[in-house]
């Protein structure tokens, strides 16, 4: 069975009630199992700029680089999965692509985006983020955040100055330590997990998350997960509902099913015809 007909996605993103314009780029692909996010940050349209250079460098190289590897293969110079290597290398051109263009083009000076992108193979989901854009998971009736936020109320959280009641008030909730663009060179955070025929991930910018609380998409999420777009749309017109400051995007992401990475004979065989 392909990944295309394993992987259920729905996608919504809007400006918000405050913005002018929508500074958050999204892209998919499911037959690659490839969802990317990315939230803008910077003056004029540079937000925009930062975020679109983003998605749009990630999905053409991942497309790429995904004909010719497989992300379950190992590499062999680092012993690593493929699908870590490939995430954390376009990660890294995204980022280039960013500041590059920052330093030649004054008007563009300073942009930057954040980052979650989400890669299914053999079961798996490889997660690479940067930034307070997240990715949540919905397990039967668990839901849970998967990613860490970079900011720095995460580290007052993390530090024990500030309680995570107390964080929902803060005037912090913005201040990444992470970005894309910002430096020459940043870091994706990047993790792999098993996942189960039933899982729905999501993929949000921090218009979703700072506008409705977990327990509120947590509830969405489980009385309309039968029809994933409402779902979506649902999301984006709650963060809307509650003041919606900020542009909001979302990915649904549904595993329907086993998808396997083939073995023994069968993926000799495969690698014949690569």
């Amino acid at each position: 069975m392909s990944l295309a007909e394993v992987l259920e996605i729905a996608t919504a993103t809007d400006p918000g009630r405050v913005r002018s314009h929508n500074e958050d780029s999204i892209g998919t692909d499911a037959a690659l199992g490839l969802a990317v996010l990315a939230d803008g940050m910077g003056g004029y349209n540079a937000g925009e700029v930062a975020s679109g250079i983003a998605v749009a460098v990630i999905t053409t190289e991942m497309k790429r680089m995904l004909g010719v590897s497989q992300p379950y293969q190992t590499d062999a110079a680092s012993g690593e999965p493929q699908g870590i290597k490939i995430l954390r290398e376009n990660a890294t051109k995204a980022n280039t692509s960013i500041y590059e263009a920052a330093k030649s083009q004054p008007q563009y000076a300073g942009m930057g985006t954040t980052l979650v992108v989400a890669l299914f193979y053999d079961n798996k989901m490889c997660v690479a983020h940067i930034g307070d854009s997240r990715l949540y998971r919905l397990r039967a009736d668990t839901f849970e955040q998967v990613t860490r936020d970079h900011s720095l109320l995460q580290e007052q959280i993390d530090s024990g100055m500030i309680t995570k009641e107390a964080a929902k008030l803060s005037q912090n909730k913005n201040l990444v330590t992470r970005a894309l663009g910002i430096d020459a060179e940043v870091e994706a955070e990047i993790h792999v997990y098993e996942t189960k025929p039933g899982d729905l991930y999501l993929l949000c910018s921090d218009g979703l998350s700072d506008m409705v609380d977990d327990e509120d998409i947590h509830m969405t999420l489980s009385t309309l997960q039968a029809n994933l777009q409402l779902a979506a749309d649902q999301l984006v017109q709650q963060a809307n509902d509650n003041g919606g400051r900020d542009n909001v995007s979302v990915i649904l992401v549904r595993v329907k099913g086993d998808y396997a990475a083939p073995s023994g004979w069968l993926k000799k065989l495969l690698s014949w015809f690569r």
